[in-house]
């Protein structure tokens, strides 16, 4: 009894990550999309894509790491991806995420603890496959919005083709190539910004 009500209160904690509130907006919606959401999003994402990764992959562990991959921003907050691989942003989101798992009755925050790091450290073809997918809805928010949050944080197209043609071809070529292709349509229509900014603070 006393590990369920652990997990229940678990449960509840983990709630905040609706609260946290990302640069992008849904597709034609006006408001911004919430962490949470954007779990949700590419856990089935990638169940949809996982017969595109470049080696096998194991869908259930796929899914667990994209299920937790964001719950350090709780406490962390979000942070731009462009400018997220900081040491203080990455020692933020650990201690976050070590204060939530803590929660969990035995073995149970340990385990997520060493899935979140692999997904973190992206070495594996699991977490490579996910640290792939996680990048794929921001870029299709942005076309789909008139290049909304890459406009509005001065993100150049030679900046999101750089990060996110590494991240996601090391996980899905075929996946990239197809997302290449909606970029370079994104370019023919002006949905770029044209210079990259000295200062941000916050993810699209």
């Amino acid at each position: 009894m006393q590990e369920i009500k652990a997990i229940l209160d678990f449960m509840v904690e983990i709630e905040q990550l609706k609260a946290v509130v990302r640069k992008t907006r849904p597709v034609g919606l006006q408001r911004h999309e919430n962490s949470a959401e954007h779990s949700w999003h590419v856990c089935l994402s990638a169940l949809l894509l996982k017969d595109y990764a470049n080696e096998p992959v194991d869908i259930h562990r796929v899914m667990k790491m994209m299920l937790i991959h964001d719950l350090g921003e709780i406490d962390a907050g979000d942070t731009i991806v462009y400018d997220s691989d900081t040491q203080d942003i990455k020692d933020a989101e650990l201690k976050g995420i070590q204060r939530l798992f803590a929660l969990l009755p035995g073995t149970q925050g340990e385990e997520l603890l060493t899935l979140w790091k692999e997904f973190e450290q992206g070495e594996t073809a699991d977490a490579r496959f996910a640290k792939a997918i996680d990048r794929v809805p921001p870029l299709l928010h942005n076309v789909n919005d008139n290049g909304y949050t890459w406009k509005k944080y001065n993100i150049p197209e030679e900046k999101v083709l750089a990060l996110n043609g590494a991240r996601i071809s090391a996980g899905s070529e075929s996946l990239w190539e197809a997302v290449k292709e909606i970029l370079e349509q994104a370019s023919t229509q002006n949905l770029f910004a044209k210079s990259a900014p000295s200062d941000r603070s916050e993810t699209p």
